[in-house]
């Protein structure tokens, strides 16, 4: 144990769902666990392959590098509630038994690390009251917490209409004395109303007390439900390499595309020339990362010709992963639910689920964390967790979801909501533990069983670059889209 110089206790006992822990024999316990996590399909296919939920999720936290990432600047790194490390290991283990059970051969997948990859690229740190990224904010309202993202550049031009007043100073000054007496459900629905992505912080992430969340729960009493899973016809392809087409962006979707290319999927990435993924302009190593290996489509959605070879597109496809609310892709045309009858694996990424009455309401990984309930709780207020962890978390639990599908008969609508997700990952308190600062600079993690260093967030070395949008087009159209 390295010598401290400083010394931070912490542990969250009240409030907070504690999870009893599995023991080896509670088969119908962790089954529950899994299906709750991941759907019943993927739960039946898994059966003892994978232990849930997870131990020693703290130790996961500190080896991900997303606990470097949580706190304020010139704190000590904090723990975040429940066990999201932890979950994400566990998905990524479900991931790797599923591709076995469908190929029969292993898969190389990467660790927990991946909560860590984009802050590692980027140079990130952490910076609360701040996000890692800079962009997201918890705010103080007079009943409560609000967090506010000001990720695009329309964000912070809408500001003006969000106050009702010229913004002459500091965007989030401006926000912060605004914010200051009015309730946080009204701050919330009034950005949302403007297509800022706003969320009210929970006072507990089972407690999540609002429409959207009883309406995905459907039961009284039952928690979060990441993965709402719908039947479909039985499959129409049944590829040795299964065709994926993406019409994602950002991180979650492009993450879920990434797992299954790695199962052995060929991955297609559709984009608009009048609207190319927002993750090109951002570090290019972290675009590689994602897409690296994946072909790449351009098709001009605002021309019949370019919606007609979409619609083709999708009909060849194994699966279609897509992070849009359901009207944008129904006024193209492409109706999910009847893709589903005839077969295909549709897996659906949106902040809060495709259905009910928030279908429609904007989140990126930072807020939808935030009204999840997924930040640390102190004294100076909630601080943000690691850096958009909805958004690795989510895409990890798509890419399950979907690679049960895969291996199953029939198609389905796989309907992920980052909120749930993100608040299934933070039940319960986190372990009791002290941090540490060595003379060295480092930080350690001391629980009442073993002492732990917190890593830094790490990035894989430079491999493949992804291609450029719409290298691929005619090679793709000619191979999948003949008339």
């Amino acid at each position: 144990m390295p010598a401290s110089t400083s010394d931070s206790r912490h542990g969250d006992p009240a409030g907070e769902e504690s999870l009893p822990p599995v023991s080896p024999g509670d088969s119908r316990h962790q089954t529950s666990w899994l299906a709750a996590a991941f759907g019943a399909p993927a739960a039946a296919l898994l059966g003892d392959r994978v232990q849930g939920p997870p131990a020693g999720g703290l130790r996961d936290w500190a080896d991900s590098g997303a606990m470097t990432l949580t706190g304020l600047s010139d704190g000590a790194p904090l723990a975040a509630p429940g066990a999201p490390a932890g979950v994400l290991r566990i998905a990524l283990d479900a991931v790797a038994a599923l591709s076995r059970a469908r190929t029969g051969k292993a898969v190389r997948l990467p660790g927990t690390d991946l909560l860590g990859e984009r802050a590692a690229i980027a140079g990130l740190s952490r910076r609360g009251p701040w996000s890692a990224g800079g962009a997201f904010r918890i705010l103080s309202a007079v009943d409560g917490w609000v967090g506010v993202s000001l990720s695009r550049e329309d964000d912070r031009d809408l500001v003006a209409a969000l106050v009702e007043n010229p913004v002459e100073t500091d965007v989030w000054e401006v926000l912060e004395r605004w914010s200051a007496d009015r309730r946080a459900v009204d701050v919330a629905e009034r950005a949302q109303l403007l297509g800022i992505p706003a969320a009210t912080v929970p006072v507990t992430p089972r407690g999540l007390p609002d429409e959207q969340a009883a309406h995905r729960r459907g039961t009284a009493g039952s928690g979060p439900r990441p993965v709402l899973i719908h039947g479909g016809g039985p499959r129409k392809h049944r590829r040795r390499r299964p065709l994926v087409v993406d019409l994602t962006s950002l991180w979650a979707g492009p993450l879920c595309a990434r797992l299954v290319g790695l199962t052995g999927a060929d991955v297609v990435k559709v984009e608009s020339p009048h609207r190319l993924d927002g993750a090109r302009f951002g570090p290019p190593a972290f675009y590689d990362l994602l897409h690296a290996g994946h072909a790449s489509v351009s098709l001009d959605l605002t021309s019949p010709a370019g919606v007609a070879t979409l619609r083709r597109l999708v009909e060849s496809a194994d699966v279609v992963l897509e992070a849009s609310r359901p009207r944008a892709l129904r006024h193209l045309g492409i109706d999910a639910e009847e893709a589903v009858a005839s077969g295909t694996v549709w897996t659906s990424i949106t902040a809060y689920g495709r259905t009910g009455p928030w279908a429609n309401r904007v989140g990126f990984g930072d807020d939808v964390a935030a009204g999840a309930g997924l930040v640390v709780r102190t004294e100076h207020g909630p601080l943000p967790c690691g850096d958009a962890l909805a958004d690795p978390l989510t895409g990890v639990h798509a890419a399950v979801s979907t690679a049960a599908a895969l291996a199953g008969e029939q198609g389905c609508l796989i309907d992920v909501s980052m909120r749930d997700v993100a608040a299934f990952a933070a039940r319960g308190p986190a372990e009791p533990h002290v941090v540490r600062q060595a003379p060295d600079g480092g930080w350690w993690v001391e629980t009442e069983h073993e002492v732990f260093p917190v890593r830094a967030p790490r990035a894989p070395r430079p491999g493949q670059r992804a291609t450029e949008s719409g290298a691929d087009t005619a090679r793709v159209l000619t191979r999948w889209c003949r008339p």
